[in-house]
């Protein structure tokens, strides 16, 4: 099985923490529509649609800005080209785009997954995350997606920002789980670089919040959604028993999947299973529309010994963790006498489990970067 990907570039505005590929004009909408269609075209009858197709997920940007119809329209192409035997077909969405009949028309388009970047319901945290929409359509998108014909829906949850106190933190979760939400994603603030934010606190304008604040929030988050029965399953995602994202998961399970329109990576094995190939188009919606996509813009071969220390780095941060059979006999790596006995240093200290799986407890997962970089290094 594999996956796609579809990058939607547009956005209404820059929030400040995202390094995501997007553009704020949106005039171009419908040629993207109509370059995308014509990328789908042109993997027909490839290599890339020989494994059927069981998840699809349409992130961005925001694909929100996308009409219900353009969307179809997508769908249709890519069932034209590809195996498709969805199991979950997602559509991330910003609050402030969301009505009834916007959900009702993706939902007749074929998408059967919600994705609602909510973020806080905090009017300060918005304004200091530039997010589009208001914490007063936050709620109604909620209100909207609950007594909708969603079954499974995720909302997305930002914490450890600078000022953001516990209690502001706690009453966000308890709203969002108002609304008894089956998936919930929870993101701790990464200061990337090149955003407006990085910038930001380059300049000392702003100062993150020190590490042990953001360990307090981690267990918040975490504690608040085990009493509601929405458990971690990954450093950043918590899901009802069953409610697991399959898309997510087998990226990081290392399946094969084809990224689709600007800035989308793409991941693929080699037919021998020894080496795959990592590739992306580029970030840039004019190139993008010249078909500059027909040539690959970053692309990688990962051998075996990288693909062997990914799989490691991706599975540790899921609960289930990575089985060392698994990566002997896919991956032909074994753990070196240093890195078993860092191991076993963890275990003692209630960090890691080392049976037939490698997996982290909540106590590792709250750590998990830097257990995965001293691994690596020994």
């Amino acid at each position: 099985m594999a996956g796609l990907y579809i990058h939607i570039p547009f956005c209404k505005q820059a929030c400040s923490y995202c390094d995501f590929y997007f553009v704020t004009q949106q005039k171009y909408k419908q040629e993207f529509v109509d370059e995308l269609i014509r990328e789908i075209y042109s993997h027909k009858d490839t290599r890339f649609t020989t494994d059927p197709i069981q998840t699809i997920y349409f992130g961005g940007g925001t694909p929100s800005l996308l009409t219900p119809a353009q969307t179809g329209s997508i769908l249709e192409a890519i069932y034209s080209v590809f195996d498709v035997q969805a199991e979950e077909i997602t559509l991330e969405m910003n609050p402030d785009d969301v009505t009834r009949d916007f959900l009702s028309g993706v939902k007749s388009a074929g998408i059967d997954r919600a994705s609602m970047g909510v973020q806080s319901f905090d009017t300060d945290l918005l304004n200091f995350m530039h997010r589009a929409h208001t914490s007063g359509e936050a709620l109604r998108c909620l209100e909207l997606l609950q007594s909708s014909d969603f079954n499974v829906f995720t909302v997305d949850l930002i914490y450890g920002n600078p000022g953001q106190s516990l209690e502001v933190l706690e009453k966000d979760i308890e709203t969002i789980l108002q609304f008894d939400p089956p998936h919930i994603s929870a993101y701790s603030l990464t200061v990337e670089p090149q955003t407006r934010l990085g910038k930001q606190v380059k300049l000392g304008r702003i100062v993150p919040p020190e590490d042990d604040k953001v360990a307090r929030h981690f267990d918040l988050v975490v504690n608040k959604l085990k009493e509601a029965g929405i458990m971690q399953y990954e450093v950043s995602n918590y899901a009802k028993p069953g409610k697991e994202a399959i898309h997510n998961s087998n990226y990081w399970d290392h399946v094969n999947y084809l990224g689709l329109g600007p800035g989308a990576h793409s991941f693929w094995w080699e037919e021998d299973l020894k080496t795959a190939h990592r590739w992306s188009n580029k970030p840039d919606l004019r190139s993008y529309l010249k078909q500059e996509w027909e040539q690959p813009f970053e692309q990688e071969t990962l051998n075996m010994q990288a693909l062997a220390e990914e799989r490691l780095m991706l599975g540790l941060r899921t609960r289930k963790g990575v089985a060392s059979e698994e990566l002997k006999s896919r991956y032909q790596f074994s753990f070196s006498e240093e890195q078993l006995q860092y191991i076993d240093r963890l275990s003692d200290e209630g960090k890691a489990i080392f049976d037939q799986n490698l997996r982290l407890t909540t106590k590792g997962l709250k750590i998990a970067d830097t257990i995965l970089l001293d691994i690596l290094t020994k």
